[in-house]
């Protein structure tokens, strides 16, 4: 059994070339961990008649993990610290799993670990802990 985890960065300011490249350093980290996937966020079909394959969200991310606890807490972290570690620049990162969804921005380092664990423990298999 597999989750579905939908990844959107926002940066103030950033245009659709700066997010696909915040994307693709995000990706780096997260093919470290133990997920099945990490592509680009597709978001439809292309328009008939158009060479495209497919439509993708600037600066999104898919990822389909296992449906355990520790491993979505390790994508969640990971995406959690990379955020901090930003330039200075005003950025967000919103997590969706079957349409309940998480946003993680400037909120404290606390606050931000009291939503992720909520989030975690709501999509996480029975009797798996994070």
């Amino acid at each position: 059994m597999h989750q579905e985890l939908r990844v959107r960065l926002e940066e103030d300011g950033a245009n659709d070339e700066r997010l696909d490249a915040l994307a693709g350093y995000l990706r780096n980290e997260l093919i470290q961990l133990d997920v099945e996937e990490v592509t680009a966020l597709r978001i439809g079909e292309p328009p008939e008649g158009s060479r495209a394959i497919d439509l993708v969200a600037a600066g999104g991310l898919f990822v389909t993990l296992s449906q355990s606890a520790e491993r979505l807490h390790a994508v969640v972290s990971a995406i959690s610290s990379w955020l901090r570690r930003g330039s200075g620049a005003q950025r967000t990162v919103r997590l969706e799993i079957g349409g309940d969804s998480l946003e993680l921005s400037g909120a404290s380092e606390a606050d931000q670990q009291r939503l992720i664990d909520l989030f975690i423990s709501r999509h996480s298999s029975a009797g798996s802990n994070p």
